[in-house]
């Protein structure tokens, strides 16, 4: 199979809800990212080159630093493990981790190594000028001894393995080779962002994550096309027996590629101020979602959908989850029928995203065992009064314990598929309080809507919403329709 895809979004969220349960064990070259930005208003008078005023300056972790960064940044835990400089740009790069809350007991400064620190010169936002130190060279064999207990140490806590190779010398000569003979004997998954025109080293890795460029050099031919783009990936497997090759592209997306199977993911269409780090982005947001249940298409769909914010940030940039599931819901539109049940933090996510895309957020909640055109004309204009209505669902348990033991007619999973089949509802959540003011609490609608039946003193929540500046608005309904009312009927006999 050769086919564009764009998965359902419910189950992306169902696996980034679960990335707070993720550890990732990151191997590979850290390396210190300086940003200094100024102004150019003159030309020295020592050489023909401008002069930089500088107007201030910050730091990040780059390389598998970034890699850490944006996993913790994710709700996730990471684990480094390296070498680097007994000097101060790792000890830059100790603090940050640390402050992270990072543990850094598998990090080694070593004075005989230098930390790899890049520093880029802008004005008025354009790179002028990028200043690298650094020394490139294998670990020795105490260094590479060292690394290796560390790696199989942290491998017990971890649930898959990134190895983020930036040619600096961390998995030369056969580290690269020899950590994923550790992870393939314990069954742990392991990923690759690779460097270099040679992957042999990277041979039996779950995965690779190349640029278009990176994987066209590394069959020796230029790659632009979907079939191109599949032969080339396809070729690497055959004679590196990786499982499947996650090859990014741009613009154009990203494209999953397995012996059997091909799958390209389009992207969403944005202005991009900087790729630094973008491919830290993707491969950290990739093992993440592998990690929590996702298949591959669904976690590459994620892991694009990342890189898509990142790029559209200055420097080295990470994302929070928040961010990325905004990014998610922009590229699917609003949801519908299945795809629209959600528990509570899904909910909660989906709502805060719909809110900074600037969309007003409505609830209303109720039994709704036997639809009927009541139902119907409470749904249609909660929805008039906001661009996204969410629908709180009592529970099984919750109905009978409201409405006696025959109740409910119809099971909550029902209810709630038949619910979100309607247009006027985008979200709906299951709730096993008798009440859905927990709910309430963790969404914060913009507007609370209830029947005219009610007063507002009597609206479960009414002061919560309020108190953040919502309204709540009563609805007439429609007269002589309720589910109580039909069950009556139906045991009466009459169906009039």
């Amino acid at each position: 199979m050769n086919e564009q895809y764009l998965p359902s979004p419910d189950p992306l969220h169902r696996a980034i809800s679960r990335f707070g349960n993720v550890t990732v064990l990151v191997v590979g070259d850290f390396i210190l990212d300086r940003f200094v930005n100024g102004v150019i208003e003159r030309i020295s008078p020592e050489a023909p080159i401008p002069v930089l005023r500088g107007r201030g300056e910050t730091s990040a972790m780059g390389g598998a630093g970034n890699v850490v960064s944006n996993i913790v940044s994710l709700g996730a835990a990471a684990i480094p493990v390296s070498v680097i400089g007994d000097d101060q740009a790792g000890d830059n790069l100790m603090r940050m981790l640390g402050e992270s809350g990072v543990d850094t007991g598998g990090l080694t400064q070593d004075a005989n190594r230098m930390t790899s620190s890049k520093s880029r010169f802008s004005a008025l936002n354009q790179q002028v000028l990028r200043f690298d130190e650094e020394e490139i060279k294998p670990l020795d064999d105490a260094e590479r001894a060292t690394l290796i207990r560390h790696f199989r140490a942290a491998l017990t806590q971890a649930d898959i393995v990134i190895l983020s190779d930036y040619g600096k010398g961390m998995l030369l000569d056969g580290v690269a080779s020899e950590l994923i003979s550790i992870c393939r004997e314990v069954g742990k998954p392991v990923l690759v962002d690779p460097k270099g025109r040679d992957y042999a080293c990277y041979a039996g890795a779950t995965a690779i994550t190349p640029n278009r460029k990176e994987l066209g050099e590394a069959v020796g031919r230029a790659v632009f096309a979907d079939d191109e783009i599949v032969a080339a990936a396809r070729e690497l497997i055959a004679a590196h027996g990786f499982d499947f090759v996650v090859a990014t592209r741009s613009e154009k997306g990203m494209s999953v590629v397995s012996r059997d199977d091909a799958r390209h993911i389009t992207t969403q269409a944005r202005e991009v101020f900087d790729v630094s780090g973008a491919g830290d982005t993707v491969i950290a947001t990739f093992a993440l979602a592998l990690a929590a249940g996702a298949d591959r298409i669904m976690a590459a769909a994620i892991a694009n959908a990342a890189g898509g914010v990142v790029v559209g940030k200055r420097g080295t940039a990470r994302l929070t989850v928040e961010e990325l599931t905004g990014a998610l819901f922009r590229s699917h539109g609003p949801v519908a029928h299945k795809d629209a049940i959600l528990d509570a933090t899904a909910a909660a996510r989906l709502v805060a995203a719909w809110k900074d895309e600037g969309l007003s957020v409505g609830f209303t909640n109720g039994c709704f065992d036997i639809l009927h055109a009541g139902h119907v004309g409470l749904l249609h204009a909660a929805r008039s009064q906001c661009d996204r209505l969410v629908l709180g669902l009592n529970s099984d348990a919750s109905v009978r314990r409201l409405k006696g033991p025959g109740r409910p007619v119809n099971d909550e999973h029902d209810r709630a598929c038949v619910l979100a089949a309607l247009a006027s509802v985008d979200a709906v959540v299951v709730f096993e309080e008798d009440t859905p003011l927990a709910l309430i609490e963790a969404l914060t609608p913009d507007i609370l809507v209830k029947g005219a039946d009610y007063t507002i003193d009597q609206v479960v929540g009414a002061d919560v919403v309020q108190k953040a500046g919502g309204r709540v608005v009563l609805v007439d309904l429609v007269a002589g329709k309720s589910t109580t009312g039909t069950i009556g009927k139906l045991r009466a006999g009459n169906t009039n």
